[in-house]
């Protein structure tokens, strides 16, 4: 569940869309400065394909940022609002019963 938000919250960011827009006009702009070395046609054909291996990329990037993402953050911060919890119960009981006894104690006194 935690990775699944991480990953969604990693494809909103548009992070990797960025990474292939900038690559697919970083390619259109070389070829456009070499225009004179290139056939139109070299050209066409050489866009699309960088842009698809890079496409191919950022999602071996995304998955392997999935893959390696570590919940073990995730299952301290589980454990520690569980033992937190405890310690408050067990405070909240602690002061109950001191409540009692000094009740208890002026029930007595009165």
């Amino acid at each position: 569940m935690n990775t699944e938000e991480f990953s969604k919250r990693l494809v909103q960011s548009g992070i990797l869309d960025t990474y292939v827009a900038a690559v697919f006009f970083g390619t259109t702009i070389f070829f456009v400065i070499n225009s004179s070395f290139y056939t139109p046609l070299e050209m066409i054909f050489s866009i699309v394909f960088v842009t698809i291996l890079f496409k191919g990329l950022a999602n071996i990037m995304l998955s392997m940022n999935i893959s390696l993402y570590s919940l073990s953050n995730e299952q301290d911060k589980v454990a520690f609002g569980e033992s937190s919890d405890k310690l408050e119960s067990l405070v909240n009981d602690l002061a109950i019963q001191e409540a009692a006894v000094q009740s208890h104690k002026a029930i007595n006194n009165g």
